[in-house]
């Protein structure tokens, strides 16, 4: 990474920099769309799996084969995004979704469902994901440059917490409107905006205006040991990735499966408005979280400052484990969806800006492998951990051990003085 761009986080930075490119303009449209038809997916073939299977042990394969992908294939794909057109190979994975949604309408339909079928499409759904989420960070460094690249970078989470606040509510409708099998079918419509924009989009490798070394020969698993060597003297790129690693790890979002059991013990266990707030509560601090950062150019990316909010944001879950009111709960839940958007769009942001350019896909990779495949195991230390001690307790732990984690990265990250 050059000194200029080294610099370019410590810029004055405009309100929604990142929206004045027209082409992120179109393309954070399109993909709050995918990502609403991606949980509109989840809504509907969630409930029919349940209606149909009635089996705990397939919703916990739905959240291994949702995540699982991330933790073995992220740097495969970032290096398929480094060698390849990035445009392409996110159409690839929207043609996943695709395929996903069509086959869960033709079982529907046809009320042919087993479970291998569910299971499989299901890891269809999965690969989809992960081939969508390096690629999409790649193609936002295109369209927007390093300049504008911490505003693409939580412009485009945003607009994930957008479909995934949306996209239940949009669901139901659905489902209410045309049923579920015709609705999930309808539901596969809402990915095709992304796909024709991204056919003619005048960006990727044969846009780009600087001179790069080739692309790296892929190697398989091979290049998460050589992208894990070649970043290991980098220490923004190796904090952020174990911060997001561990914040996966310990806390993840582990903690929303568990919410039937917080909701009771606040005293608001029925299906009801109050119970829905808490499941949303800190979607929507996310979602203000970055609009109320992107209207002011707010937070630059910085390490520490990436740190100071991952802590704050321990203290905010582990404030909710132990919250007795149900008003200081949602606050709690709300402050936690706000600062986890914040630090988690800065350590990304820090990633990009400090990856080398010809394994910048791998690098992204690597971070994905981390911050979100970690989190199939994050239902350990809250989970399993909470069968034993209580739910309370066993987050609350999960909160302090990631606090310890993140004291000793921030002081991993402090700059050594000279020997005299």
């Amino acid at each position: 990474m050059s000194a200029s761009n080294a610099s370019l986080p410590d810029a004055p930075q405009q309100s929604f920099a990142a929206l004045r490119h027209p082409g992120f303009r179109a393309y954070f449209i399109t993909s709050a769309l995918a990502m609403m038809a991606d949980s509109i997916e989840h809504v509907i073939s969630y409930w029919m799996m349940f209606q149909q299977f009635h089996s705990p042990a397939l919703g916990g394969f739905a959240v291994l084969s949702h995540w699982l992908p991330f933790l073995f294939f992220s740097v495969i794909s970032g290096a398929l995004a480094d060698r390849f057109d990035p445009r392409r190979i996110i159409q690839l994975g929207m043609a996943l979704f695709v395929i996903a949604s069509l086959g869960w309408g033709y079982f529907f339909v046809t009320d042919s469902l087993h479970m291998w079928q569910a299971m499989a499409l299901l890891v269809i759904h999965g690969f989809a994901g992960v081939l969508w989420a390096p690629a999409s960070q790649l193609l936002i460094h295109d369209i927007v440059g390093a300049r504008h690249l911490q505003s693409a970078v939580r412009l485009n989470a945003t607009s994930r917490w957008l479909g995934l606040l949306f996209g239940p509510a949009v669901g139901a409708g659905i489902m209410l409107a045309l049923g579920p099998a015709h609705g999930i079918i309808f539901n596969a419509l809402i990915y095709l905006p992304l796909v024709l924009w991204l056919w003619k989009a005048p960006y990727g490798p044969n846009f780009r205006k600087e001179g790069a070394p080739p692309p790296r020969a892929m190697r398989g698993f091979a290049d998460i040991l050589a992208t894990i060597h070649d970043i290991a003297g980098n220490r923004p790129i190796v904090s952020m990735v174990l911060l997001a690693g561990g914040a996966s790890l310990f806390v993840g979002n582990a903690y929303h499966a568990q919410m039937p059991g917080f909701a009771h013990d606040l005293g608001h266990g029925d299906a009801d408005l109050t119970y829905s707030l808490l499941l949303t509560a800190d979607a929507a601090g996310a979602l203000i979280a970055g609009l109320a950062l992107e209207s002011r150019g707010l937070l630059q990316a910085r390490p520490r400052t990436a740190f100071v909010l991952a802590m704050l944001w321990c203290f905010a879950i582990g404030g909710f484990a132990v919250a007795s009111t149900y008003p200081l709960a949602l606050a709690l839940l709300f402050t936690a969806g706000f600062l986890e958007l914040s630090f988690n769009a800065m350590a990304q942001t820090l990633v990009q800006l400090h990856a080398p350019g010809h394994i910048r896909g791998r690098v992204i990779g690597l971070y994905n492998m981390s911050g979100l495949g970690m989190r199939a195991f994050s239902g350990v230390s809250v989970g399993l951990m909470g069968s034993v001690i209580g739910i309370h307790w066993s987050l609350a732990i999960s909160a302090i051990a990631l606090l310890a984690v993140i004291m000793g990265l921030l002081a991993f990250t402090r700059p050594s003085r000279p020997a005299r």
